[in-house]
């Protein structure tokens, strides 16, 4: 039993014991018995107390097999292995997932390599050893990539100019409507014409 030691007061305080192997064999012997007598002990009541299925395997120095069971040892040490088996085929996958992922992998590798290739080429790149042929098709590639951007960009051009336009129209508006609005009697004359070429009436 661990000595007990006083403290301040009249508590009781108990002194740490050092963890390390107890060189004496005998006291050895006696300190393995009264732990595994525990420890069997606290595995009955995880048991009972949590409902879980326990199983403690114990050898001594000397190679002698101590074990307690909640219920039977050969079946929880037979649930143990198919556990592992269970997690091992989660971890590894099954050859045949495996060839499809690696062959997946492999045509996806040789289609960004091509593509790559190809990128390279429209830019002017790595044109050695290519045909009459090839040379034509890529100068196709290129033709009609080239249309595209240019009926793009004129698509986008217009765009800019009509909302310009619209923008240019809003602001002569304005200013015509301004106009009107602050023409005082002396400038009525010359700002009725102005207003009535603007679509505008002006109120007396």
């Amino acid at each position: 039993m661990p000595k007990m030691a006083c403290g301040s007061g009249n508590m009781m305080v108990r002194e740490k014991i050092q963890i390390k192997k107890i060189d004496n064999a005998t006291a050895r012997r006696v300190t393995f018995s009264m732990r595994r007598r525990g420890l069997f002990k606290k595995a009955e009541e995880l048991s009972v107390l949590c409902d879980a299925d326990v199983a403690v395997i114990l050898f001594s120095s000397n190679d002698k097999l101590f074990h307690y069971s909640s219920s039977s040892m050969e079946e929880v040490l037979e649930r143990r292995s198919l556990h592992s088996k269970n997690i091992e085929k989660l971890n590894q996958p099954s050859l045949e997932l495996q060839l499809v992922e690696d062959t997946h992998y492999a045509n996806l590798s040789k289609e960004v390599a091509e593509r790559t290739l190809h990128l390279r080429r429209l830019r002017g790149e790595e044109l050695q050893g290519l045909s009459i042929e090839e040379l034509h098709q890529l100068e196709k590639s290129l033709e009609a990539g080239l249309s595209r951007v240019v009926t793009k960009k004129g698509e986008v051009i217009m765009n800019e100019i009509c909302r310009l336009q619209e923008k240019l129209l809003k602001m002569s508006n304005a200013r015509k409507r301004l106009i009107c609005d602050s023409a005082d009697d002396g400038e009525l004359s010359e700002s009725t014409d102005i207003c009535n070429s603007a679509g505008y009436s002006t109120r007396l």
